[in-house]
């Protein structure tokens, strides 16, 4: 954990770098600038998000669900994760909380990975609200199709690497409550 933090703070410290040989200082300014309120927006949201996935552990039937989304259910579950993935509404605050939920409550690694990459992919209210007027139905026909089974092979992958590499089994993070 503290390489990794070691090597975000060196990758930062590159950037800045390169953006003042760039744009000078300015230019670092700015991209401090939009970090400082993006900051400022994320620690208003993210409390309470992480208040919404303590109170859906509690609120939702999540062991009826990890029994259909568990890690054996196998090519099932990862097909019905990424299903339910496409068809929930809203952002990253209410959807990772959600996967949070259904993870900690009994879901399998592989098919949270296919739950995050239908979401991504096949989010149904940004289709309808976005890509379906501005873009048309035909090119809505024409990307699902294209990529329909991605959010499947990337729970697949998840799954092949989950048993090729023993020992790496990913847990979810504790709700703090």
């Amino acid at each position: 954990m503290t390489a990794v933090i070691i090597g975000i703070w060196v990758a930062l410290a590159a950037l800045t770098w390169a953006v003042h040989a760039r744009k000078g200082r300015p230019g670092v300014e700015a991209g401090a600038g939009f970090a400082w309120r993006t900051a400022k927006s994320l620690s208003v949201r993210l409390p309470f998000a992480l208040l919404t996935a303590a109170f859906l552990a509690e609120a939702l039937p999540v062991e009826r669900l990890a029994s259909v989304v568990g890690p054996e259910t196998g090519l099932l579950g990862i097909v019905v994760s990424a299903g339910l993935g496409g068809l929930l509404p809203g952002g990253p605050m209410t959807s990772f909380p959600i996967a949070l939920v259904i993870f900690q409550g009994g879901a399998g690694a592989p098919q949270i990975v296919a739950f995050i990459t239908g979401w991504s992919i096949f989010a149904m209210h940004r289709v309808i609200a976005y890509e379906a007027p501005i873009m048309g139905w035909s090119f809505v026909a024409l990307r699902m199709l294209s990529c329909s089974l991605l959010p499947i092979l990337a729970g697949l992958l998840a799954w092949a690497v989950i048993a090729l590499l023993p020992g790496f089994n990913p847990a979810p993070l504790p709700i703090p409550i």
